[in-house]
């Protein structure tokens, strides 16, 4: 039996260089203030449902990274993770990220932290594109459950994980209408241009 080839992301040699903006440099915040950064990510497709990227967090000290990405058999050949398991693992990655930040710098003492998290999605990319459709799709539901195993007094818990979801900024962009904007470029010209 051959070994099946699947490939999540490698170190990069590069950063990302978009064409349509230019990305941010990044300033040091001085405290009270908030530091402000930004990710960039510049992506092409490949064959069938093929991706790959180039990210990386704009803040000194992150590497660029190249990411894959691919869609299961028969739409794509399952040789990467698809994107919305990126989606996914970012969110609940990000939480235990704070999480792990303010526990330390709190020294709440933890034994053990865990967590899992269920988003429930709805398409009709499969059923209904070959009678003659358009594809839709909505993210419905996001569950998350953070598991500790500590010492500390249920409060301190209860304060850790309210700050860490305030802190969180992927679970900000969940709770709470973001600006966004979109733009597709054709041949070198602009045919939408649209924000929200």
């Amino acid at each position: 039996m051959s070994e099946k080839f699947f490939h999540v992301g490698d170190l990069a040699s590069k950063l990302p260089e978009p064409s349509q903006y230019d990305p941010g440099p990044f300033k040091k915040s001085r405290p009270p203030e908030p530091l402000h950064f930004e990710v960039n990510l510049t992506a092409e497709a490949h064959d069938r449902q093929q991706k790959s990227g180039l990210v990386q967090v704009n803040i000194p000290g992150f590497s660029p990274v190249k990411l894959y990405c691919d869609e299961q058999i028969p739409v794509g050949d399952d040789t990467a993770p698809p994107p919305l398991a990126f989606f996914c693992a970012g969110i609940g990655f990000c939480l235990m990220t704070h999480l792990t930040d303010i526990y330390t710098a709190r020294k709440i003492k933890i034994t053990s932290l865990k967590l899992e998290q269920r988003l429930r999605f709805k398409t009709n990319l499969g059923t209904m594109r070959e009678l003659g459709h358009t594809t839709e799709g909505e993210t419905e539901a996001i569950e998350t459950h953070v598991i500790i195993d500590s010492p500390e007094p249920p409060e301190r818990i209860r304060d850790l994980l309210d700050e860490a979801e305030n802190a969180c900024m992927a679970h900000h962009a969940l709770r709470n209408p973001v600006p966004w904007s979109s733009r597709l470029i054709h041949n070198g010209q602009e045919l939408i241009n649209r924000s929200g």
